[in-house]
């Protein structure tokens, strides 16, 4: 009963306040026009600059969790981009493998020989584009991140590893000057890898450069080895300054290493070829060397 009595005594002066007693000064009595527009919800957007501890596909809200780029770390972002035209009308974000990404792929591209001050390709890295994820699609964000990142030490000949490495620092002009990333000269261990050696110490390889593989499928080209080769022997010649004729085979052995299968997914079509000696230690460079260094054998 007493419970009840408060309610009503509660009931009749909020009645009281809102009728007899007028509305307080400086009010309306009006309680639904006071309240302040609430700001639209600001959507995720990726920054550039950021590291990461993971290389993921798509960019997920629930795992955005940047680290410090002096600390060790799988991937940074280097560039946030936005799709437009039918690509930003699809339902969907763009999946690996599609030619919308791959297009993003050649932005990223041009954008990373900018950032790390040459042909990426010539560095032991990998670009991949980050679209942002599906949640995040639906909700109307359309940007994608350029990733960078770090490949594995060890490179197989004609190897496709994909795998990513912890590395500390960022990667901005890493291959304007000497660095750990570069890919210079290679020497073979019993196990048919590349391991990095210095240019002026025993070695039988050494990159040279790159050429565009045609827009097939991965696994054609890999069975295509005498054009692999082809191509990659006149990358060699350009390096090493000879002539691009008969008797180039002659001159130079060749070893070349295709994008991964989830590189070339991602839009990835170049083809890393290095020199080979054909099995004589060299104890220099071979850049640049003309006929002297590459004779006929």
């Amino acid at each position: 009963m007493r419970r009840w009595l408060r309610a009503v005594v509660a009931t009749a002066l909020v009645a009281a306040v809102l009728t007899g007693f007028g509305a307080p000064t400086g009010t309306d009595g009006d309680l639904t026009d006071d309240w302040l527009p609430v700001a639209e919800a600001e959507r995720f957007v990726a920054r550039a600059g950021d590291c990461h501890a993971l290389v993921e596909p798509t960019s997920r809200l629930a795992s955005y969790r940047p680290v410090d780029c002096a600390r060790p770390h799988l991937a940074e972002t280097f560039h946030v981009g936005t799709f437009t035209g039918a690509t930003a009308r699809r339902e969907h974000p763009p999946e690996a493998g599609s030619a919308a990404l791959r297009a993003t792929f050649t932005e990223c591209d041009r954008r990373a020989r900018d950032f790390v001050g040459g042909d990426w390709r010539g560095g032991r890295l990998s670009v991949q584009a980050t679209p942002t994820s599906p949640v995040g699609w639906a909700g109307g964000s359309r940007w994608y991140r350029c990733d960078l990142f770090v490949l594995d030490e060890v490179h197989g000949v004609n190897g496709d590893s994909d795998s990513a490495v912890p590395y500390s620092g960022s990667l901005r002009g890493a291959l304007t000057g000497d660095s750990p990333v570069r890919l210079t000269c290679f020497d073979e261990d019993e196990g048919r890898l590349l391991r990095q050696a210095p240019c002026a110490g025993p070695h039988r390889f050494e990159y040279a450069g790159t050429w565009t593989a045609p827009d097939g499928w991965h696994g054609e080209v890999d069975r295509d080895e005498e054009t692999v080769h082809t191509r990659c022997r006149q990358v060699i010649a350009r390096y090493a300054r000879v002539p691009v004729d008969d008797e180039l085979r002659y001159r130079t052995g060749s070893a070349y290493r295709l994008p991964s299968a989830q590189a070339w997914a991602r839009g990835d079509r170049g083809v890393r070829c290095f020199f080979w000696s054909g099995g004589r230690p060299l104890t220099g460079s071979v850049r640049g060397g003309g006929p002297a260094v590459l004779p006929v054998n």
